[in-house]
């Protein structure tokens, strides 16, 4: 499996903190008077660092790397899974539900490793339009697959807050990887429209 080769700079969280704050001060926030301001800095840097965008520390085909082997099964399919995600545009957050399919070739995963690996993807800044893409040609090219799906559905704080201040609004979008046959793209999407019952 090839990793993707790329070098990250490393998290500071101090010098996140004082571009915070520094942003807080330059949109006119009373950093120094506002007793509910005086962490803010370190709080913010820590939750980007630790927990929005730690995405970045992971490679995708380390995620994917404790794959075994299988006698090819059929489709996989893994719905209902929540993920929050970051807009690059405004840095403001969406919030939706995934589901993940992929044909396997020799080699599965566990259904938590496909929940990780979105995660990877989702903990970035990135388009929703990019996210689904980004998990389905993983699979494809970090686990071998022979084809992948990803069909993301997500509210978006940047539409709902600001602008056109649409609250009630949906992204839906579907990325495909690979070669999936109709057959199959066809069961995911009736996986994909498959509402669980609600408990009693």
């Amino acid at each position: 499996m090839a990793r993707s080769g790329i070098t990250r700079p490393m998290p500071n969280p101090a010098a996140a903190a004082q571009a915070i704050a520094d942003l807080l001060r330059a949109v006119g926030a009373p950093v120094e008077t506002d007793v509910e301001l005086r962490d803010t800095a370190d709080r913010t840097a820590r939750m980007f660092i630790d927990e929005l965008l730690d995405g970045y520390a992971t490679d995708p085909a380390d995620v994917l790397r404790d794959g075994v082997a299988a006698s090819d099964p059929g489709l996989v399919v893994l719905t209902g899974v929540r993920y929050v995600s970051m807009c690059p545009h405004h840095l403001m957050p969406s919030m939706g539900r995934a589901a993940i399919a992929y044909l396997p070739m020799g080699r599965v995963v566990g259904l938590g490793t496909l929940v990780r690996l979105l995660e990877v993807f989702a903990h970035r800044l990135i388009l929703q339009e990019s996210l689904g893409q980004r998990v389905a040609d993983a699979l494809v090219s970090q686990l071998g697959a022979r084809g992948a799906a990803v069909h993301l559905r997500a509210r978006h704080r940047c539409l709902a807050a600001r602008g056109e201040k649409q609250a009630g609004a949906a992204v839906v979008t579907v990325a495909y990887a690979g070669a999936m046959p109709e057959s199959d793209r066809a069961a995911f999407v009736a996986a994909v429209a498959t509402r669980p019952r609600a408990r009693r």
